[in-house]
């Protein structure tokens, strides 16, 4: 309270200074807290890079440490690089999809019948077979 008049000093949202963004371009500003960026932002950020900016200019413009602008880069240029390995697919490999389908479906018959087998047989081979003379 002020002694003279008994009136407090209120400092109401109009009478306040405005507050200035956090990237308002002052020198001193203090970084907040690190943005989480979707796979889309991500690309876009990856593309200026890509396109020639600087990286020190997009990582200021986007809050984002060098390092990070970095390895997102390098995991993008893997990404584009494996995608672009990947051949067609044709009618040969259709069927050797259907014929790797057709030793998986034998090798778990066959693996059904010699379990069957060590069952009847009680764990002793060739039980119960005996010579005729």
């Amino acid at each position: 309270m002020d002694g003279k008049n008994g009136l407090e000093t209120v400092v109401t949202e109009a009478t306040a200074a405005p507050a200035r963004a956090q990237n308002a371009g002052d020198g001193d500003a203090v970084a907040g807290p690190p943005l989480r960026f979707s796979a889309k932002r991500k690309l876009a950020v990856v593309q200026r890079l890509l396109r020639g900016e600087s990286l020190e200019k997009v990582s200021r413009e986007t809050n984002v440490p060098v390092h990070r602008l970095s390895e997102w880069r390098d995991r993008a240029l893997l990404a584009a690089e494996s995608a672009l390995k990947e051949r067609e697919r044709d009618a040969r490999d259709e069927e050797i999809e259907r014929l790797k389908a057709k030793v998986g479906e034998i090798t778990m018959a066959n693996e059904l019948l010699y379990a069957k087998i060590d069952m009847l047989e009680g764990g002793r081979p060739l039980a119960g077979r005996r010579l005729r003379k």
